[in-house]
Order: structure tokens, then sequence, then C-alpha cells
């Protein structure tokens, strides 16, 4: 009888698809320190995050694992082991191997329901099985032509060590068993990013038609290297830039989603056509990550874009190479934007309530009782996250402490990064699953505590933000000055008692996030209680009496007569005994 390795590949707890997330990448060239980064919310509306861990292990000739998937369709079927599969944590393996996604849905009809591989389970077997990003993506092709693909369509960020790539994938419909896909190699220099929407356009084709016309604003790499997915076996070659499936175009035309020549053939427009609401939601993402590191007034040349207008503007640069490298931190901010002093800023106006609040409820449109029809922002950072994570490969360390997921759950806004090494096989207690469960409060849940959190914050925004921010660089401060400290304690030691070591510091690392956030919750239901703020002392101490009463932000202020006339408005005599 077949030795069967079961194992679950889904969305950390199982239960829920993200189908609404964000992926930023850095080039090793375009980050400060010579590190490739990416990173990742999961936003996946109503799930518990907590931190996904598979062990590494041998297997013997014969072992089969069960594949399960997002539900019960696919019982009893199973996928062939291999010799090796590697330790992951989070979506990052032992080998600094990295994989990331987005959602972009794409044409619908194109899903096949059939497919054994939805995208999560077909990452997780890709990180068993690859030790470098070019491996991964040859992995996850042979992988859905074997056993089929039955997710839409995804955008899906590999990085290792040394390089950055964005693949995108979509199936071919009920009955067809594949899948159709492109991968590109991001240069070095430059950062990349999706958001829900597909990004890759055209691209070179081995047959020497195509074109890298991703925007002046790119690296000084002119041309790429393609192989088609027939001559997948060369992959590993390093001036292999570009990676396609064999009948990516061909298929494109049988279904009718293109009829031009081969070199203007354009992965996003077959696959995945724009509307005004994809590029909003989704590309105005994107539009903001580059702001941060690019010319301001050039990245907002893109507004017509974003507004909808595609016959003045209907892309964004696939890729753009920064005004500077970017640090870590720097990306770990960028997870927190919410479209801040740009034309899209959702604390700079009354929909932002009160007290400034960048959160907007759901649903994304709405109408007012004249049917007018509405939409909302929809930023990086969220509070429907279910975790977060920026993750750092670092090609001049040894791998057990080279790679490490900045890990936390909720909205990245509102939480601190703890660093969990690659290496780790135990998990912090405040980050496994039986400790986040959906339905039930515990103060030993990352996810729970998390969101006493930012719940008591998100309605009074900009009155309570600043004490979160404290709280918030405390711990990150914390934990990057203990980085050199970490690298020189771990020089001489031999890889198991690094393993050790490095389980021991990131179980630390997450309790004292645990213990700072009890202290946080604690303190701002006593400083904000009733609607007053409590005066606190130069050492930071509540004084035993007296409090503020806060008055709302001023575009707030400003909307209050327009929407209600003379209502709310002092009298003249008042107003002059108040003078």
């Amino acid at each position: 009888m077949k030795n069967l390795i079961m194992i679950l590949l889904a969305c950390v707890t199982g239960l829920m698809p993200a189908v609404a997330c964000t992926n930023l990448i850095v080039g090793k060239k375009a980050s400060k320190d010579g590190s490739v980064m990416c990173t990742y919310n999961c936003d996946g509306f109503g799930f518990s995050g907590s931190l996904f861990h598979s062990p590494a292990g041998r297997h013997a000739p014969g072992e089969q694992i069960a594949i399960h998937g997002w539900g019960p369709q696919h019982e009893g079927q199973f996928v062939t082991q291999v010799e090796y599969t590697y330790n992951i944590v989070g979506l990052m393996n032992e080998r600094q191997v990295t994989i990331v996604e987005t959602t972009f849905d794409g044409r619908l009809e194109l899903q096949n329901r059939e497919g054994l591989l939805d995208y999560f389970s077909l990452m997780g077997l890709a990180l068993q099985r690859s030790s470098t990003a070019r491996e991964a993506i040859k992995c996850m092709a042979e992988l859905v032509a074997e056993y089929g693909y039955n997710s839409t369509g995804e955008s899906i960020t590999i990085c290792d060590p040394n390089e950055a790539w964005i693949m995108e994938i979509i199936g071919k419909g009920k009955g067809r068993k594949g899948a159709v896909w492109v991968a590109l190699r991001i240069p070095d220099d430059c950062i990349c990013a999706h958001a829900n929407l597909s990004r890759i356009r055209q691209f070179p084709q081995e047959n020497g038609v195509g074109a890298n016309n991703h925007s002046p604003k790119t690296s000084s790499k002119k041309s790429y290297r393609s192989i088609s997915s027939k001559h997948l076996q060369f992959i590993t070659r390093p001036e292999v830039e570009c990676v396609y499936a064999e009948d990516v175009v061909s298929f494109a035309r049988e279904m009718g989603y293109f009829s031009g020549k081969d070199a203007d053939f354009s992965f996003r427009d077959a696959y995945c056509p724009i509307d005004f609401e994809n590029v909003r939601y989704a590309d105005a993402r994107v539009w903001s990550f580059f702001r941060h590191h690019y010319d301001e007034a050039e990245m907002d040349k893109y507004l017509p874009y974003l507004n909808g207008e595609f016959d003045k503007c209907d892309h964004l640069p696939l890729w753009i190479k920064p005004d500077a490298p970017l640090t870590l931190r720097d990306l770990q901010e960028d997870m927190r934007d919410h479209f801040e002093n740009t034309p899209l800023d959702m604390t700079a106006d009354m929909t932002a309530g009160p007290w400034g609040m960048p959160i907007r409820p759901l649903p994304m449109h709405f109408r007012d009782t004249a049917g007018v029809s509405y939409f909302r922002e929809r930023p990086i950072a969220t509070q429907q996250s279910g975790f977060t994570m920026t993750c750092q490969m670092r090609s001049w360390l040894p791998d057990d402490v080279g790679g490490v997921t900045w890990f936390n759950c909720d909205d990245a806004d509102m939480v601190a990064y703890v660093p969990l090494y690659c290496c780790i096989t135990q998990v912090p207690d405040c980050f496994r699953p039986e400790n986040n469960p959906r339905t039930e409060f515990f103060f030993e849940s990352a996810f729970w505590m998390n969101n006493w959190v930012a719940n008591m914050v998100y309605p009074r925004y900009s009155m309570m933000i600043e004490d979160l921010r404290k709280a918030q660089r405390e711990l990150e401060d914390y934990y990057f000055a203990d980085q050199d400290s970490v690298l020189k304690a771990v020089e001489k030691m031999t890889p198991t008692d690094r393993r050790d070591y490095l389980n021991k510091k990131s179980i630390a690392y997450a309790d004292k996030m645990m213990k700072r956030w009890d202290k946080l919750a604690k303190y701002l239901i006593v400083k904000y209680n009733d609607q007053v703020v409590k005066k606190v002392d130069k050492n930071g101490e509540f004084q035993r009496w007296g409090s503020e009463t806060p008055g709302y932000d001023i575009q707030f202020i400003n909307a209050i007569g327009p929407a209600t006339g003379d209502r709310y408005k002092l009298k003249e005599v008042i107003e002059r005994r108040e003078r």
C-alpha cells in the first residue's frame, strides 16, 4: 500500500482563499543592502490569519500527497511526492525561496474546476520542491500541465536571494487540463508590484517578436532572452529572463481574445481586460507604491489611467528604477499606505469621518437615496487583512539566517512586523492556527490581540494613531537593532545549534510583541475612555485629574455646514458671547 503524506496547502487556516491581496517586489540592486525583498498583504475578507509551517522531510518512492485545496471536490486525489521537501515557514522555504500572490480573476470562463491544483496548493508544492526561483517556475509549469489548474487568474511573485520574478497564470476552461502563463525576471535595479490586476502586457518571444516595452522609467536593460515551455529544461541558464507557455498566444487566438500580430500580443489585454473598477481598485495601489520611490509629478501623469481615461493612458509601467535604493523599513511603511499625500488621499475629505479615518466599510460601491452611485478607494493597507509579511532574502548569508519573514496578523498599518527566520521549526504560540480561530477571542491570539487594538483606533484614528505608532516603532526599532547581534551570534554555530537559537529568538520576538500590544490595548482604553483624552505627564503617566476634549478633523468641520445648513450654526448673540 502506498504511503500517503497528508498535507493541507491552503491559505494558512485552510478555510479561505485570498482574493484581494498586494505584492510589492524589490530587486537586489534596488535595495540598500543588496537583499531581494517582497511583501504580501493577505486580504481574505473574514478569515483569521496565522502562520503556515510545513516541516522538511525525506520521502520513499511511491509516497503521495493528498490534495485538499479549497474544498472537498478533490478528495481522494493525489500528487506524487518527491524525494526531499524543504522546510517552509509562512511562504518562504529553508533555501530562501519565497512565493506570494494576488488574484486577478480575469476571464472567468477559463476557470477549470476539474483541474486538481488551486493556486495555493501549487505555490506550496513549489516551495517544498525548489531551491531557486527558476526551479519554482519550472515546477509550477510542470505541475499544472500534469495535474491541471482550477483557480482563476493569478499574479505570482517568485523570489530567491538573487532574483525576483513575476509570473501570471490562468486556466484554459472546462475540459482543458493545463494553463497559459508567462514569467518575467524583474531587473535587479527595479521595483515592481501587483495588486489584483494582470500586469504583464507585451513580452519577448523566442522567435524574436515581442518587446520589453514596459516603460522609459525602467533599468538600462534592453532585451531579454526568452524561451517557451517546450524548452523549460533551459530555464536555469542565467541568460533566460522570460519563460512562457508555448500556446499562450495561439490559445488566445483560438478563443477570440486576440487577432493581431504576435509582436503586439498582450497577456493582460487578452486574459484580463481592464475597466475603470479593476484599474482604480487594483493598479492604484501599484501607482502609489511607485510614487513613493519615483518623481511624483511623473507618476501623476498616470492619473488619467486611474480615472478610466484609457484613450489617454492604458497602463502603468510593469517596473521602475527607483530614485534611491529601498530599505526593508521603507517597504514596511509602503505596506501601510492609504494614498496619504496623493490626490487619492483617504484621510483628506469628509468621507474620513470626524477623525480622519482611512478605513472604509464594505461594499466597495454604494448608492444614496437619490440613486446616485459612488465608490470608495481601495488602498494597500486595509482592515480585512488576515496577515501581512515583508520577506527579505540575503545571498551573502547562510540560508537559515539569510531568509527572514517579518510577519504579523491583521492590518499592516496597525501591527508591528515580527522577524521570523526561514529555518525555524517551531511556530510561536501566538501565530499558531489553533490559537487564531475565526469565531472566538483569545488573549493568546496575535490576530485577536491586534484586532482588539485596531478596532479601538479605527473610529478615532487621527486622535489615537500616534499612540499605536509609538508602540509600533518601539518594537520594530528593537527588532532591527537586534539583527546585528543575531548575525554575530550565529557566525560560528553549527546548523543544528543555529536553528535552535533562531527558533528561540523568533519565539521571544513574538512574545515581546504580544506583551507590548496587551499593554497598548489597556493604555488606549484608559486614555480615551468616553470620548475624552486623559492628560499624560512628561513620563508618560496619567495625571490624576484633567482631560481634554478633542475636536473634529478640519475637513469634517468644513463639511458640516454644506451638509446640514443652519441646524448646528450658532446664533449671532451666542457667537459674540463665545468671542
